[in-house]
């Protein structure tokens, strides 16, 4: 099939939203170039590409989110230029993101009357009217609630069905939904796909997000493809079009962007020998994932790769004791361990650097004061040695070339990737057994990603076992010795001692 939008039998009329030469950029960096898009009325249109690829950016103008691009957006045949997501709601744009904005310590009525409760003439909240018109709201998508019930008792699936009862009760007729199976079990994915359907039916136009490419293929009349702030290619779903032809669009393979470095196969080999330092069993967390099972060696990295909401992340957090599991046990060293919080992690010899670098450092301290910060018991149990803390950090500086001024220097002034070395670096004055790695690459650019990862592959020449957790297919294939995939909070499948390429990657998440 050509690449170009197979629009040929599209009148005018059936035409609810189109976008034409659309690009936006932030900072200088092109998210959007040149991008046309078409949406029905009565259909569900998926879009789908790699994490960066502009999907979220371009529906993110179209709900208001994002104000300032160029191109042209006829909403029903008129120029519309929205300013806010108010804007777009009062225009019947609503958006679902994939982090719910409902508030689970109100009831489901409050949830679905968010901001625009009902008064009596007194003024007063009509309780009982907001009760009776959120019942009804929620049983047009198949819900039957008590509306008084408190939102956080019900599944995540349900109190996603509530949110876009929500959006739907706001007057959208244009529904926009971020990831919205990410999180969802089977049975709460097909109610879900039931609503939407039942919605399509009824003449309302649907835009559906997602890396799952098999929801996809079962809920979509039409599909867009896009890659590097471009749209490669949109077409009618059919029984020709199937998981391999999407990834084929996605990663370039067989057009003119071809990324050949990225889709060259990688041959993984894990150490034979070597000891052992972490070991996982039966590992689960109601909600986040079940029944994990991993080993990391000595001087070996495991890339743990997954698309948003899978569980990696959580399952990271579990590792270095900041999420407590239900079941399953863990040993270090060989030695069974229980982990209770980040200090017993620490003192095992495990380290982590998680995805959110504001979360991990000071902004507003010295460099040198955010790479002691893990070790200052060990420097000294009285009081605080300054000059040994900058003469570790003057060295680190060094050794991982962090561009600064100097150990003094304000963290927060530091690029990204500098950031993310200082980072790694609270954990190199004593090396760890096990160093886990959320997302170490996100967000960087080309000349930084190349440099952590050869810090990383330092440390596991070193002996370090290392765990890399990514939802960048680029970054564990450049890192792993051996690579699991997890798929809705499960491991899908394991890649050991053997050549993967990246569609191999993307097919099995």
């Amino acid at each position: 099939m050509n690449q170009g939008e197979v629009d040929s039998e599209m009148t005018d009329a059936d035409i609810r939203l189109k976008m034409s030469h659309i690009s936006k950029s932030f900072g200088g960096v092109e998210a959007l170039r040149g991008v046309d898009f078409t949406l029905r009325r009565g259909e569900i249109h998926a879009l789908v590409g790699e994490n960066g690829a502009g999907k979220s950016t371009l529906m993110k103008i179209i709900a208001g989110v994002h104000a300032g691009f160029e191109g042209e957006m006829l909403l029903d045949g008129k120029p519309v230029h929205f300013h806010s997501a108010r804007d777009a709601l009062k225009h019947g744009i609503g958006m679902v993101h994939q982090e719910l904005s409902v508030v689970p310590q109100l009831t489901v009525a409050e949830n679905v009357y968010l901001g625009v409760q009902p008064v009596n003439r007194m003024g007063a909240v009509d309780w009982s009217s907001m009760a009776k018109g959120a019942r009804e709201q929620l049983k047009k998508l198949g819900l039957d609630l008590d509306p008084k019930i408190t939102l956080g008792e019900l599944p995540i699936g349900v109190q996603q069905l509530v949110e876009l009862s929500r959006v739907l009760f706001s007057g959208a007729s244009i529904i926009i939904l971020d990831e919205p199976t990410s999180a969802l079990s089977p049975p709460e994915i097909e109610r879900l796909f039931r609503s939407l359907r039942k919605l399509r039916d009824e003449g309302n136009s649907l835009v559906f997000i997602s890396h799952f490419l098999e929801d996809v293929l079962t809920i979509a009349d039409q599909i867009t493809v896009f890659r590097n702030g471009r749209k490669v290619v949109a077409a009618a779903v059919t029984p020709e079009i199937d998981k391999a032809w999407i990834i084929q669009r996605m990663i370039g393979r067989g057009h003119e962007e071809l990324e050949s470095s990225y889709l060259g196969n990688v041959a993984l080999a894990s150490p034979k020998d070597a000891k052992t330092v972490l070991e996982a069993e039966g590992l689960s967390k109601d909600g986040a994932f079940a029944d994990v099972n991993l080993t990391v060696k000595g001087g070996e990295i495991l890339g743990i790769y997954g698309f948003m909401g899978c569980g990696q992340i959580e399952l990271a957090r579990a590792l270095f004791g900041k999420m407590k599991c239900d079941t399953g046990s863990l040993k270090v060293d060989g030695k069974p361990f229980r982990l209770r919080n980040t200090a017993q992690a620490a003192q095992a010899g495990i380290a982590y650097v998680p995805e959110s670098r504001r979360s991990m450092l000071f902004h507003h301290e010295p460099i040198y004061k955010n790479m002691s910060i893990s070790i200052l018991e060990r420097l000294s149990k009285l009081w605080l040695k300054p000059d040994a803390e900058r003469a570790i950090a003057a060295k680190h500086i060094d050794s991982l070339s962090i561009k600064t001024p100097g150990t003094e220097a304000l963290l927060g002034n530091l690029s990204g990737g500098n950031q993310q070395k200082v980072g790694v670096a609270k954990w190199l004055t004593y090396l760890p057994k096990v160093l886990i790695l959320s997302e170490p690459t996100r967000g960087m650019d080309v000349g930084a990603k190349e440099d952590v990862v050869k810090i990383v592959r330092n440390l596991r020449d070193q002996g370090v076992g290392i765990v890399v957790i990514s939802t960048e297919p680029e970054t564990v294939l450049s890192l792993a010795d051996r690579i699991m995939v997890m798929r809705k909070g499960t491991v899908s499948q394991e890649f050991a001692n053997e050549t993967i390429s990246k569609d191999r990657l993307l097919a099995a998440a």
